[in-house]
């Protein structure tokens, strides 16, 4: 009787071993990371931001007249140097001028070749020789490359109502 009151305890705590084995839901642990940015214009999230494949399907149907309120995560080529107050991009592929709202605002003269949040509305404009001068200048032209410009281009334009810059780590 021993012996069967002996194996009925040892099975029971076996298999109530087993059942805590199976039945226990293994929890893992995930730290969501919060991206920092620096915030220049008006407040803006990193959230529902417009993908290249429609703003480039959007961008072969606009007029000279049209605008297109997007927000995009775009790549800095250029920044005024002198300011800060214009810098180019790359939208879709093609390259960009952005103006900052009533002028309200500058971007930090260091930031070519980072990517970039901004907010606004992209529209095409025909750009003058004067100002297509002026902005070479800014950029640090050549004399003989801001005297090479004798045409008005369509420019791809964007007013920008605000820009995160993603923070750098050390800061």
């Amino acid at each position: 009787m021993k012996n069967l009151l002996f194996v009925l305890v040892l099975s029971l705590l076996a298999a109530s071993c087993k059942n805590e084995n199976t039945d226990k839901i293994q929890e893992v642990e995930t730290e969501e990371v919060a991206m920092n940015y620096q915030s220049f214009g008006d407040k803006i999230t990193d959230d529902e931001i417009s993908p290249n494949s429609e703003i480039i399907e959007k961008l072969k149907k606009m007029n000279v007249s049209d605008t297109l309120d997007v927000k995009l995560n775009v790549m800095v080529k250029d920044v005024c140097q002198k300011k800060g107050c214009w810098m180019t991009v790359d939208i879709a592929g093609e390259e960009a001028m952005v103006k900052f709202k009533d002028y309200a605002f500058f971007m930090p003269k260091d930031i070519a070749g980072q990517n970039v949040i901004m907010k606004g509305k992209a529209y095409y404009e025909e750009t003058s020789v004067e100002d297509q001068r002026h902005f070479a200048e800014d950029a640090g032209e050549t004399p003989e490359a801001i005297a090479a410009i004798t045409e008005p281009k369509k420019t791809l334009t964007f007013l920008s109502t605000g820009v995160l810059i993603p923070a750098k780590e050390n800061q």
